[in-house]
């Protein structure tokens, strides 16, 4: 299984037929000062899957700070199950929302993502502050 699709957003919904819609992709935000608390990120991710690779997978979702450290951590299950499917697989849209993430310093943030311990993407996130907090201009 892989990810074809990886991106922040302010918002994401998937209708009843699996059609994704995004509102305001972004990959920076602005703060006026440190800590700061963000109201809501959106992390948009679509898997792609073969049909013989329907069953379970385990997804890991690591957010860390500019040093390194780990902010977030989630581990969840994912459940393929078969049924008719395309000739070149599945494709499974997952919207998770991140409210109130606090961000101590500038600099840049990262959303790593693994699929059954196989790291699959990494998301970039710049967040910057008012002059002379560090933060790039």
């Amino acid at each position: 299984m892989e990810i074809d699709l990886a991106l922040l957003a302010d918002a994401a919904t998937i209708d009843a037929s699996g059609k994704l819609s995004i509102l305001g992709i972004f990959d920076r935000i602005g703060v006026i000062q440190f800590p700061a608390q963000h109201g809501r990120v959106t992390l948009v991710l679509r898997f792609i899957a073969g049909t013989s690779e329907m069953g379970s997978h385990e997804v890991h979702i690591r957010m860390s700070d500019p040093s390194g450290a780990e902010v977030l951590s989630l581990t969840g299950e994912m459940q393929l199950v078969g049924g008719p499917s395309p000739r070149d697989g599945i494709r499974v849209p997952h919207i998770l929302n991140l409210d109130g993430l606090v961000f101590r310093g500038p600099g840049m943030y990262s959303f790593d993502v693994k699929v059954d311990g196989e790291h699959q993407v990494s998301l970039p996130l710049s967040v910057e502050g008012p002059p002379g907090t560090g933060a790039a201009a």
